[in-house]
């Protein structure tokens, strides 16, 4: 090799590792060229361990390296992806000007259109197009909520709720999705200045009217109107949800009124049926307004005759169950309003509830609830009278007695069906008076006081959790002792672990003592199993010192009155 070859001498390179790219342009050519299917194409074979150390013996492969890159280029990187700009522009207050601009301008070559050829759609069909896109536009705003106080400066939401009365119900819905998506409640938590002012915005131009006008005249058949409808349902929803005091606004603009016209529509059910359920529940769960309002315009009747469905055939369908259950919730919520226990009793619920007792289906979970509402406190005292004349101590008794085994057919935990059972007896027994109140006390002493014996069950079993319960609260205390402690809070933790239904059967123990042979049995069993009267006793003055409903004063020292008297009897 002479001097020249070796000055022009280069080594053979290592062949570099192809990347997939690569390796995919190289499977394309060999496909074209070669008339055999690649063997590269098959899936890798699995490498043995004994495989590995035969290659580790024999020539090494090549390392893949990784690419390294400093502590510096990382945080570059790091710093790039988290400022860096989303593909598109950013609405600013330049471009919504414009937006709102050309917006007004396409709402008034409409109307105009609309004015001059009243009759001839094909003549004002591009402009109403045009429009359309131009609503579709300005969803970008929902993405920007620290514009809102433009948007409405420019008038933008006034023009948008004059829309809702237009004479295409396609507008009118397109409004509506724009409207469910600026009111978002993710959205609305980003920028409180713009909640506040597109809230009061809305508040101000009556919108939950207007909402509710435009649902008058949508066709739920139509799988857009349909869409409309449900929006329009959230938006009312975002709303109440941020400020709950707007949900007496909205039932007094007409929704309470709509939504009970649409659950007794004979329709399908479906899933906007749902969602009414679901926003009467939220209407009438805090708003005391709104419970009686319901109660004014047959609500209570419309709701016994939903629920009439269920009192002998199952829901068909988890999303049904759910129906039926806010159905339950609604009534709960309405017969904590005194006016609407009359018209209950009236409207016969007490005998449909009785019914859905005895017929041991799905709505027997919601029956027992809505049986503790109706018959709790003095306003209570008519239902409680009747429901010992319509024979309920047959039905409620037996529940008692024996609590059903958990299933798809009982929803209520062991403990929540015990503490509605025990309430309704409480209730009947501080409401009752003459032959209903003797026949409620009879039931205490007729085989071999068995009723007796189960109460004494009871009250075992919650004094046990309600200890088990204070020795964790002491636990915790103990762990905090440098944290401030909440006397309320502890006594809400302790009537969430058992409390509760403990003092109720303790009120129900004291109650049918009244009687001696009952008290004598009482007595008997607390000592056969190292009971005492002190106990029962503490956890009664307990209860008679945290009574409360504070709007109901007299009420309030007349109950702890009477319960002294019976403290100091038993």
């Amino acid at each position: 090799m002479d001097v020249g070859e070796l000055l022009s001498f280069k080594p053979e390179q290592t062949p570099k590792r192809p990347s997939d790219f690569e390796r995919d342009q190289q499977n394309d050519d060999d496909d074209e060229h070669s008339p055999e299917p690649a063997a590269r194409s098959q899936p890798p074979k699995k490498v043995t361990r004994t495989e590995q150390s035969v290659s580790a013996r024999g020539i090494p492969a090549l390392p893949t390296k990784e690419p390294q890159i400093s502590e510096e280029e990382r945080l570059n990187i790091l710093k790039f992806v988290e400022t860096e700009e989303p593909d598109g522009e950013v609405l600013d207050e330049g471009g919504l000007k414009r937006m709102l601009l050309l917006f007004e301008k396409r709402v008034l070559k409409n109307q105009e259109m609309r004015i001059k050829f009243p009759d001839s759609a094909e003549k004002f069909m591009e402009s109403e197009i045009e429009l359309n896109d131009a609503i579709q536009e300005l969803h970008a705003v929902a993405t920007v909520p620290d514009l809102y106080p433009l948007l409405v400066e420019l008038n933008g939401v006034a023009s948008l709720l004059d829309l809702l009365s237009h004479q295409n119900s396609d507008i009118s819905v397109a409004v509506v999705n724009l409207l469910q998506e600026l009111t978002d409640v993710d959205i609305l938590h980003e920028s409180l200045d713009g909640t506040e002012t597109l809230i009061e915005a809305l508040r101000n131009q009556q919108a939950a009217g207007l909402l509710v006008q435009n649902l008058e005249r949508l066709d739920e058949s139509v799988k857009e109107e349909a869409d409309g409808v449900h929006n329009t349902l959230a938006i009312f929803e975002n709303l109440i949800e941020v400020k709950a005091d707007i949900a007496k606004e909205v039932a007094e603009q007409g929704l309470l009124q709509w939504i009970l016209k649409r659950l007794r529509a004979k329709m399908p059910f479906d899933a906007n049926k749902l969602y009414c359920s679901e926003m009467l529940s939220i209407l009438v769960q805090d708003t005391n307004a709104n419970r009686i309002t319901l109660g004014n315009i047959d609500g209570i009747d419309v709701l016994l005759q939903q629920l009439a469905v269920y009192k002998r055939h199952d829901p068909s369908s988890a999303e049904e169950q759910e129906f039926m259950e806010n159905l339950f919730n609604s009534l709960c919520s309405a017969l904590m309003a005194k006016e609407n226990r009359e018209k209950f009793l009236k409207g016969e619920g007490l005998q449909l509830m009785n019914l859905m007792l005895r017929e041991k289906k799905l709505s027997r979970n919601g029956s027992l609830k809505v049986l503790d509402h109706a018959m709790a406190g003095p306003d209570g005292r008519d239902n409680c009278n009747k429901f010992v004349d319509i024979l309920g101590l047959r039905t409620i008794f037996p529940l008692f007695m024996k609590t059903p085994k958990r299933s798809k057919k009982r929803l209520l935990s062991t403990d929540e069906h015990e503490e509605h059972i025990v309430s309704i007896i409480a209730s009947m027994l501080r409401n009752c008076k003459g032959s209903q109140r003797q026949r409620l006390l009879s039931k205490f002493t007729e085989n071999d006081f068995e009723k007796v014996e189960r109460l004494m069950e009871l009250h075992r079993k919650y004094l046990d959790k309600v200890e088990a319960m204070d020795r964790e609260i002491d636990q915790e205390l103990r762990n905090n002792e440098d944290e401030e402690q909440d006397d309320d809070m502890v006594y809400v933790k302790r009537l969430s672990g058992g409390l509760f239904t403990l003092q109720l059967v303790d009120y129900v123990i004291l109650e049918i003592s009244c009687t001696d042979v009952v008290k004598q049995r009482v007595l008997k069993i607390l000592n056969l199993h190292n009971g005492s009267m002190k106990m029962i006793r503490n956890v009664m003055r307990e209860y008679a010192g945290n009574l409360g409903d504070a709007n109901d004063s007299d009420w309030r020292e007349q109950e702890q009155s009477h319960i002294l008297q019976l403290i100091d009897r038993f």
